[in-house]
């Protein structure tokens, strides 16, 4: 069986696992997993109650051996009640530093968006860099240091926007929405009743394992004309007429990443134009600053990035 094959069928076992729990939403579930194998930071923005934090806790559960901690953002909550403190320990007659939950391989940030920026801040070093300065000294967090956060929409009470610099820092950023059919709705309603958690799925993988299909994502063989094509649709939308800040460099890699989770999760050991196109607007949409024109004419970074998709040409033979 060929490494792709083998990629391919342990991310299918992960992916069965998670809609064990995530009912119906079969390609939410894939593109959230195509992400964190990227090594890259989700953001999942919805309205409360449709299983943002589930998501989150389902993926975590599924890998074994994995540690897992979770921040309850609150408008009261401090930096240091994110990366750690220094604590004067009297017996040794000196200063220690006690870890903050950001020291874990999964990092859940749940209602990221309701903290003050300053705290939302405190995350960006750990989320580019995987460490923490602490007095001048780097501190790197565990391997591989995943951030799985949720916000509610900017427009809900006691929400802040999230800064430019650390919306940038998370690869995607999806929603997942309200059940779409009757049948996925009973049986969300059936877990519901039963009280059945996402901390009840089993493991079907090891972290090891994990560590592993990272591996085989940056392996990925990528073409120059692939290469070429994700520069040209960054370079589009920064001459967009609708759109006042385009997508930067770190937009243009984070696409190539996750167009490489996303071919592997296919079989494929390659990554074509169709893997870039699947990726490009969960990966790019948050990346965009709308004209004030275009905010008042309701355009949306969606349908921006959909116009640009369709008109940018695609290499020959992808």
């Amino acid at each position: 069986m060929s490494d792709a094959a083998i990629f391919q069928r342990r991310f299918e076992a992960l992916a069965a696992n998670v809609e064990d729990f995530i009912r119906g939403k079969p390609e939410v579930v894939r593109l959230a997993l195509v992400c964190l194998l990227a090594e890259g930071h989700l953001l999942i923005e919805d309205v409360p109650g449709v299983a943002k934090t589930s998501l989150a806790k389902a993926i975590a559960r599924s890998i074994a051996g994995a540690e897992v901690k979770r921040i309850q953002f609150t408008p009261d909550l401090l930096p240091s009640d994110v990366t750690g403190v220094q604590v004067y320990d009297q017996g040794r007659s000196r200063f220690e530093f006690r870890q903050g939950p950001v020291f874990t391989h999964i990092l859940l940030g749940d209602e990221i968006n309701r903290a003050s920026p300053k705290t939302q801040s405190a995350l960006l070093e750990v989320m580019a860099e995987g460490q923490v300065t602490v007095d001048g000294r780097p501190i790197p967090v565990p391997y591989p240091f995943l951030c799985i956060a949720t916000q509610n929409p900017v427009e809900h009470q006691g929400t802040y926007a999230l800064p430019e610099a650390q919306l940038d820092r998370f690869m995607m950023r999806i929603s997942i929405g309200y059940p779409e059919n009757l049948a996925d709705e009973v049986s969300i309603l059936s877990y519901g009743v039963t009280r059945r958690r996402p901390d009840e799925l089993k493991s079907v993988m090891e972290l090891d394992d994990l560590r592993l299909m990272i591996r085989a994502v940056r392996e990925q063989r990528v073409a120059d004309d692939l290469r070429e094509y994700v520069a040209r649709l960054v370079r589009a939308t920064r001459v967009h007429p609708d759109v006042e800040l385009g997508v930067s460099p770190r937009g243009g890699i984070s696409m190539i990443t996750a167009a490489q989770a996303y071919a592997l999760s296919a079989g494929r050991p390659y990554v074509t134009a169709d893997d870039v196109k699947a990726v490009a607007v969960p990966v790019l949409n948050h990346r965009l600053l709308l004209t004030p024109e275009a905010r008042i004419q309701q355009r949306t970074a969606e349908a921006i990035l959909t116009e640009v998709l369709a008109t940018a040409p695609v290499p020959a033979g992808r």
